[in-house]
């Protein structure tokens, strides 16, 4: 039986524990370049005792961003500034990864300190956002550019170009971002996606775009490397998608070299009534692993060492991503070790500073 501080091996890479610290966005760069607040707030985490730090969103161009102010990796330019945080990642004993990203219809938005409001293309800081159909995410939003074919290989090429600079900047992890309503999952939910060709309608159609990312993804990224898609396991309302859609596509990755799914839900629909409590979409972590047979990550609202060491006793997830309690505490491993008894190695700076029974 695993527990929480247990080392994951995924491929060629060994986490020293179950611990990461989930993609969360702080819109806090220029024309999409890290700096030394990504570098900061990222390496803190690692020297707090996490296995693997994420970096956030990364846009794999410029209109997919969120808010103006997102990072980027659509120019070789990039590399060396992510360079320097993948550095401080595994320096203080972490694996480090990127989450490739494109906004889709939910780009062009203010930052959440400043709104959060969807700014329309003819404002400062806009632009036309882009989806698989027309359809814009809310009634603020701007209608969403409906991809023809040519422009769908444009951005799937911009994700493989992604790849191998965050190959080049020397990332361990790459995980696709499949979820929250972005591009991705907007492919893959009926919700947004009412597309008649063959990236729309059926199952199979709508789950093309993700797959042929990942196929084209794979071979420029090094089978000694763990793959990751994170996933909207459900959009939580009628009509959209679900927890089976998930483990079949899950299946499906699997062949195509996939390693682990990153189970999230939401973000698809702004009218979605989520119930969310400590651990809530843990069962869609377990019924994935499940079906699936991939190793799989649980998200949301998981703060208690408790409730993340039991989720990993039970078989119910092979990782915990933790986000909010990252955020409030970067040694949030550290003190969960303390917590449930588990000697584990921290900076020798910080020795002092912490007592295990």
């Amino acid at each position: 039986m695993s527990h929480l501080f247990d080392p994951l091996t995924i491929q060629g890479i060994t986490l020293r524990n179950r611990i990461g610290v989930s993609p969360m966005c702080m819109y806090s760069y220029q024309d999409g370049f890290s700096n030394d607040w990504q570098v900061i707030h990222l390496g803190s985490r690692a020297a707090g005792g996490a296995g693997l730090v994420m970096t956030e969103a990364t846009a794999v161009e410029p209109r997919g961003r969120i808010t103006a102010h997102d990072v980027g990796i659509w120019s070789d330019e990039h590399i060396e500034p992510l360079r320097r945080v993948t550095e401080a990642i595994k320096k203080n004993g972490a694996a480090a990864g990127i989450q490739l990203a494109h906004a889709g219809r939910k780009a062009s938005f203010a930052r959440p300190w400043e709104g959060g409001k969807p700014v329309l293309p003819h404002q400062p800081e806009g632009w036309q956002c882009v989806g698989p159909s027309p359809i814009p995410h809310n009634e603020e939003s701007a209608i969403p550019h409906e991809l023809d074919r040519n422009e769908i290989l444009m951005i799937q090429e911009a994700f493989v170009k992604a790849a191998q600079r965050a190959l080049e900047a020397g990332f361990d992890v790459l995980e696709i971002h499949g979820a929250h309503g972005y591009l991705i999952h907007n492919f893959l939910s009926p919700i947004s996606n009412q597309r008649t060709d063959e990236y729309g309608g059926s199952f199979e159609n709508r789950i093309r775009f993700l797959m042929e990312i990942v196929r084209k993804v794979r071979p420029i990224w090094p089978d000694k490397l763990p793959l990751f898609v994170r996933l909207s396991c459900s959009d939580w309302t009628e009509g959209g998608w679900t927890v089976d859609d998930s483990a079949l596509l899950a299946i499906q990755l699997k062949e195509e070299g996939v390693d682990l799914i990153d189970c999230s839900s939401g973000g698809g629909v702004f009218y979605a009534k989520i119930e969310s409590g400590p651990g809530y979409q843990v069962p869609f972590s377990e019924e994935v692993r499940r079906r699936s047979g991939l190793l799989t990550a649980a998200v949301g609202l998981i703060s208690s060492p408790d409730l993340a060491d039991a989720i990993i006793r039970n078989g119910r997830a092979d990782m915990v991503l933790l986000g909010r309690a990252m955020l409030r505490d970067p040694y949030w491993a550290i003190h969960a070790a303390v917590t449930l008894n588990q000697m584990i190695p921290i900076p020798s700076q910080y020795l002092r500073c912490f007592e295990w029974k």
